[in-house]
């Protein structure tokens, strides 16, 4: 695989191109920073968007849901975006507001796995993205588990990414008149102590895969 993005029709970035990256590491390092993808469809003639866990393994991205979920079962064409904001942009003038984050857009057929094999690497996939350690720690899914649940796959062949990092893009009269402050206030996303089960029966400690995220 290329390590560059190649823009189609629909994948190419318009408004806001200088923004655009076409290096395919960005792509990755995106969606790995993310947690939540929101995949658009059209079901009966009208728009859906559903918010939803993912992973990605290689130019891959994994996403799965229940086997009754009539919106998984009949997913074609497909849009799925992922966003992590970094900061946001305090300007001089309210034009100027912003935010710096990483997007990115894939578009594409979504693709039914029905392979047994597939599919168990996509959940854990899917599982080590959301929650790390935990495929190898807690009970993997039964078969009851794994015939109520459909994976779907969608190629990233079709991507585009938008990165904004830096300061405030103040005009040079506002920065000249100096009335008000301007800067970013960064964003940093960490995790709380673990909160143990109300229902556990025992005082089990901790498991070092949780501690590493807190």
């Amino acid at each position: 695989m290329t390590t560059q993005l190649s823009p189609t029709e629909r994948s190419t970035v318009r408004r806001g191109a200088h923004r655009a990256s076409t290096d395919r590491a960005d792509l990755h390092a995106t969606l790995d920073a993310g947690l939540i993808c929101h995949l658009a469809m059209v079901v009966d003639g009208s728009p859906r968007v559903l918010p939803t866990g993912y992973g990605r393994h290689d130019d891959t991205l994994y996403l799965h849901g229940s086997s009754g979920a009539r919106s998984l079962r009949e997913a074609d064409e497909v849009c799925a975006s992922v966003t992590v904001v970094d900061g946001v942009v305090y300007s001089r003038a309210m034009m100027h507001h912003s935010m710096n984050y990483r997007s990115a857009v894939i578009h594409g057929r979504a693709r039914r796995v029905t392979d047994p094999g597939e599919r168990w690497e996509a959940l854990r996939v899917i599982t080590e993205h959301l929650a790390p350690g935990s495929w190898d720690h807690a009970r993997q899914p039964n078969k009851k588990e794994l015939a109520a649940t459909a994976v779907i796959a969608l190629d990233l062949g079709e991507s585009s990414v938008k990165i904004r990092a830096g300061g405030p893009g103040d005009d040079a009269e506002d920065v000249e008149a100096n009335a008000a402050w301007a800067g970013v206030l960064p964003l940093h996303r960490t995790w709380g102590e673990p909160v143990p089960a109300a229902d556990l029966v025992t005082d089990l400690p901790v498991p070092e895969h949780v501690l590493r995220r807190s």
